[in-house]
């Protein structure tokens, strides 16, 4: 069984944000984040939503 069949898939979307907003990202963005991770880190530290991994 190779590694492909052992990691899970993760399938990516494209998410509309205005140019602001994605400003404010990378300013918020550390070095080599990816976005994805950036969100989940920004949920994460959010008391209003669940935790999300």
């Amino acid at each position: 069984m190779g590694i492909m069949a052992i990691q899970e898939k993760k399938k990516e979307t494209t998410i509309r944000i205005t140019k602001d907003t994605l400003n404010l990202l990378k300013e918020v963005g550390k070095k080599k984040e990816t976005y994805d991770d950036l969100i989940r880190r920004l949920i994460n530290t959010s008391s209003l939503l669940p935790k999300v991994y």
